[in-house]
């Protein structure tokens, strides 16, 4: 089992940048993918960004090249760069991690783009 701790959210203008961290409660070499997802009011939970142990990252469509996902083993973190933040952007992002057959959640952290 493992719990996940998400901060860095809040608000921002459009363009602007904020990063979202994650921390886990065990070592995160022991967890086999760690991702972020997010989910906009009245829309379902999707997945923004997922890194697997060797390091492949993946990338939903809508952020690619905006977005970058970063896994610290010392500390245990996953961290989501985010960058020309659009107002689509708004929702509460959540940190997951797959463990076995087994999915964990974090609280989320709400993201707002506005100007």
């Amino acid at each position: 089992q493992v719990q996940l701790v998400e901060s860095g959210g809040g608000l921002v203008q459009p363009g602007g940048s904020l990063t979202l961290s994650c921390v886990a409660s065990r070592s995160s070499s022991s967890i086999a993918a760690m991702a972020w997802y997010r989910q906009a009011p009245g829309k379902q939970r999707e997945l923004v960004a997922d890194i697997r142990g060797t390091g492949t990252a993946t990338y939903a469509d809508s952020v690619k090249g905006r977005f970058a996902i970063f896994r610290d083993y010392e500390k245990n973190t996953v961290q989501l760069q985010m960058n020309s933040l659009k107002p689509e952007d708004t929702a509460v992002y959540y940190c997951n991690a797959h463990i076995g057959i087994w999915d964990y959640w974090g609280q989320g952290t709400q993201v707002t783009v506005s100007s």
